[in-house]
């Protein structure tokens, strides 16, 4: 399976970003918690150069969280400030505004020293599609204006939404990549929603988070499903999953589309359980834990 997806409007986008960047502050990087690496645009340091930048891990309720203090320490070795939020609940959210004032301190001394007023910091948004950007923007709002939803691209335009007189917010479409180089990149997104599902193999996208999840989390799969053991390899384990959810067709085999659907379904909504599908030590490895068969050399 090769997963690509760059719609016209992303390609918009990434020209507008770069246009808009001289009126920018900070740069707000918004990254999946449970997947960082594989959801950060690798055109964002192009594109944003030197300009103070933050990263929020989103969705760190549905992470496991020793794998996101392994993310925020890899960060923080790039010399990017990290935090994790939720921006549905608003957890972290009240420490942005604090933080983005620290990283615009020299902008801000420089103008009063020319005697300039001071204004609103401009920050901008960037993120791939579906990691939650017009949650976080609505949320601190306080109000609804941007629109949300569980499908990628549901952002299409760039608007400036203010935040009182502290904080004025740049919101862009989210950009993807013209091409995932490494494959395993676009099978965590697939599992993360980042992509149409239309455009995903669902049984190979399961069997590589099965295989993390035997590895990672072996005991979730048991209690969840109900096992009194784990399966040998990673298509018993789908196996059981389509014998547990009745996803059963003419003579009693499995319909593997069908269970791989359902189990992506419950992944991402967190009925698995606080789950990372990547940690920095993925990056080290020749062969990624689930990497798919036909990727093996």
């Amino acid at each position: 399976m090769t997963i690509q997806w760059f719609p016209g409007h992303m390609a918009k986008a990434r020209r507008q970003v770069t246009e808009k960047l001289k009126l920018i502050d900070v740069v707000i990087e918004l990254l999946d918690a449970r997947l960082p690496l594989s959801s950060r645009n690798p055109m964002i340091d192009e594109i944003v150069s030197d300009k103070p930048r933050l990263i929020l891990l989103n969705k760190a309720d549905l992470a496991d969280e020793k794998a996101t203090e392994e993310w925020i320490a890899y960060f923080r070795k790039e010399g990017i400030r990290t935090l994790p939020i939720d921006a549905l609940s608003g957890k972290g959210v009240n420490k942005l505004p604090e933080l983005c004032k620290e990283l615009a301190a020299d902008m801000l001394a420089k103008r009063s020293e020319r005697g300039m007023q001071g204004r609103a910091i401009r920050i901008m948004i960037l993120g791939i599609p579906n990691v939650g950007k017009s949650s976080l923007i609505n949320r601190l709002s306080k109000r609804s204006v941007a629109a949300t939803g569980d499908r990628p691209a549901v952002t299409k335009a760039q608007q400036w939404v203010k935040m009182g007189d502290t904080l004025e917010l740049l919101d862009t479409p989210g950009i993807l990549w013209p091409k995932f180089e490494d494959q395993m990149v676009g099978l965590r997104l697939a599992a993360s929603g980042a992509i149409k599902d239309e455009l995903i193999d669902f049984t190979e996208v399961a069997l590589f988070v099965i295989s993390y999840m035997m590895h990672y989390y072996p005991e979730r799969l048991i209690e969840r499903f109900k096992l009194k053991e784990l399966p040998d390899d990673r298509i018993a384990m789908l196996e059981e999953i389509g014998k547990k959810r009745g996803c059963l067709i003419s003579g009693g085999n499995i319909d593997y589309d069908k269970a791989a659907e359902i189990f992506l379904r419950e992944l991402r909504s967190g009925k698995l359980g606080p789950i990372s599908v990547e940690r920095p030590i993925d990056w080290e490895m020749d062969e990624p834990i689930g990497k798919p068969l036909s990727l093996m050399e």
